[in-house]
């Protein structure tokens, strides 16, 4: 969704100073906005028994984003050992860090099991006997097939490559009792980007009742339940937030009512990452070239290097152009980078303010899978992430890559095998 009224105050008002002292292209994201989504999402499941967000380390990994998910109390989704490093690295240990990997590797096993361990969530059946040492705490991503349906981000479970399936499911937990588990959690990621709450209160209650089944046959209790990820932001400007506060009360009936049948309450987890820090960040750019031939192209100092959403997913970011010449005078234009790729652009056939070169443009919503997804492809660079503080002091939290961070790889000990 367009930017939060206080964070483009805030953000306009530095923005030249900003600008002049770290130079353009940069993400910048605003701590004060982030704060408070956290704090609106344990509000709404404050009845919950035990309620807890793991932030999905895959939408901003950065230390400094880590640090303020960790000051609010969350844990850490992680999906790769790079994550779980990272994560590590700001104090992260055991119950605080949801591993959920796919064909994991032997190498990602025993990084999960170092430094206190995880909660290790099997995405696989198979993967219970690849497991170097069973944990005591065990889970299982769940994959219900046909019986829902996904989106076109995550697309049909029946398709998906992740979970366990229904028929696997009850095995699987027992084959994990047969190799020492003891503790056990049920996992699921159906949706991405997904604004209707009625989809993630009816995966609660799948998930409920699945646990349910799985008590009847092994007579195990669950410890907790996790929706996953998934809870979506408005890109657009006429679009609708998701109503947090209905799910969290849904939700929480849910619970009671669970309770009330089976005599406990498993805690619930989520792993949110574009809803905490999406509409907390956006990428600042200067526009440096105007062509003219069939359309209209506002050439700008960033590339799909740095927000390739729009480019893989046709994605709408919105923009805008600050301190146009003449905000009443509107054109249809192409923005695009230096990418050579014709789907380098960041906005097709968009109406904005004309621009003109040296103008600053504002890319909405790049606080989640923005400088994340970033690539070098034709040598491009990633750019710098800043910080906005609550204090209104801006903070560098990762430098702009340069071209011996490029070549770095090509500095290496010569290896050779005759054949």
């Amino acid at each position: 969704m367009p930017m939060s009224q206080d964070f483009k105050d805030r953000l306009l008002t530095n923005l030249p100073a900003i600008t002049d002292h770290f130079g353009t292209p940069f993400h910048i994201y605003d701590e004060t906005g982030i704060i408070n989504t956290g704090e609106r999402l344990k509000k709404a499941f404050r009845d919950v028994e035990i309620f807890r967000e793991y932030y999905a380390v895959k939408a901003l990994p950065n230390p400094e984003i880590l640090k303020i998910m960790q000051q609010m109390g969350f844990g850490f989704d992680c999906s790769s050992g790079s994550e779980l490093l990272l994560s590590r690295q700001v104090g992260g240990r055991g119950d605080d860090i949801m591993f959920t990997s796919n064909n994991t590797s032997q190498k990602e096993f025993e990084a999960a099991a170092r430094d206190g361990g995880c909660i290790l969530n099997l995405d696989d059946i198979t993967l219970v006997d690849k497991v170097p040492e069973m944990p005591e705490l065990i889970c299982f991503r769940y994959n219900p097939g046909a019986e829902r349906h996904g989106n076109d981000i995550i697309g049909s479970p029946e398709e998906s490559k992740y979970g366990v399936s229904k028929d696997q499911i009850v095995t699987a937990y027992r084959k994990a009792q047969e190799r020492g588990a003891r503790r056990f959690g049920i996992h699921t990621m159906l949706a991405s980007n997904e604004l209707n709450y009625e989809y993630m209160v009816t995966t609660a209650q799948m998930l409920l009742e699945m646990i349910e089944h799985i008590q009847a046959e092994l007579d195990i209790p669950f410890e907790f339940i996790n929706i996953g990820g998934g809870l979506g932001i408005p890109y657009q400007p006429d679009q609708q937030e998701m109503n947090l506060e209905a799910m969290g009360r849904e939700t929480t009936e849910l619970l009671k009512a669970f309770k009330t049948r089976n005599g406990y309450m498993p805690a619930l987890y989520m792993e949110s990452g574009r809803y905490m820090t999406g509409p907390h960040g956006v990428l600042v750019v200067r526009a440096i070239n105007r062509k003219e031939i069939y359309r209209t192209y506002v050439g700008v100092d960033a590339c799909m290097s740095a927000l390739m959403r729009p480019a893989l997913y046709g994605a709408y970011h919105h923009i805008d152009v600050v301190n146009p010449q003449d905000p009443a005078k509107h054109e249809i234009v192409d923005v695009v980078g230096s990418l050579c790729e014709n789907n380098d652009k960041f906005a097709i056939q968009r109406e904005l303010p004309v621009v003109t070169d040296g103008d600053l443009i504002i890319m909405h919503d790049t606080g989640a899978h923005g400088h994340a997804m970033g690539f070098n492809y034709n040598g491009k660079m990633r750019p710098q992430e800043l910080l906005l503080k609550t204090d209104d002091s801006v903070e560098l939290i990762r430098r702009a890559e340069t071209y011996d961070d490029y070549f770095a790889t090509l500095n290496f000990e010569r290896k050779s095998l005759k054949i």
